[in-house]
């Protein structure tokens, strides 16, 4: 039987970065594959990337109670087959999930067996200089992330674990430390 990963963290703390490099090195982990309303991106394949899924079949999902979890996002709906969760664990994956605080928080009521880590600023005033340094959102928008962050970061004492990501190397180790234990 495999194990339940669930990774979460603020925007802007570097888990995409730290999960690549994890994946990496322990290709005995596999990232979930999620189901979604938007339209495949180029290259996208369905069942790799995501499961593309209509509104009509998104909907029928959680109607049924199919999802572990789900969200809207920008008008698009992102889900978490259970069975597609039982299935890998069943075959021995050891399988990552990477959802925002809530996403995870309901995955851990619906399998308590699963391991929650929390990827931490080294500080909310870092947090907020790494999303500033993007150049890529309006002060408002950088705003509305900033109080999110505050949010999750008040949910994150209900994780498992939490790994501060103030230097990349020694966030890894401790990843791998926990993951790998």
């Amino acid at each position: 039987m495999g194990k339940l990963f669930v990774i979460s963290g603020s925007s802007g703390v570097g888990k995409g970065t730290l999960l690549k490099l994890f994946l990496e090195k322990h290709p005995e982990f596999k990232l979930s594959v999620s189901c979604t309303t938007r339209n495949p991106r180029e290259g996208e394949k369905n069942g790799i990337n995501y499961f593309f899924l209509s509104t009509e079949e998104f909907n029928n999902l959680i109607k049924n109670g199919e999802f572990l979890e789900w969200a809207e996002f920008s008008g698009n709906m992102y889900g978490t087959q259970k069975a597609y969760v039982e299935r890998k664990l069943a075959e021995g994956k050891n399988l990552i999930l990477e959802l925002d605080t809530t996403g995870a928080l309901n995955v851990k009521r619906a399998m308590p067996n699963a391991c929650l880590i929390f990827i931490c600023p080294p500080s909310f005033e870092e947090l907020e200089a790494r999303l500033r340094g993007r150049h890529t959102e309006s002060e408002d928008a950088i705003q509305k992330r900033l109080n999110t962050v505050k949010t999750e970061i008040e949910r994150s004492d209900q994780f498992d674990y939490k790994v501060i990501n103030d230097d990349l190397e020694r966030a890894l180790h401790s990843l791998e430390d926990i993951m790998c234990a």
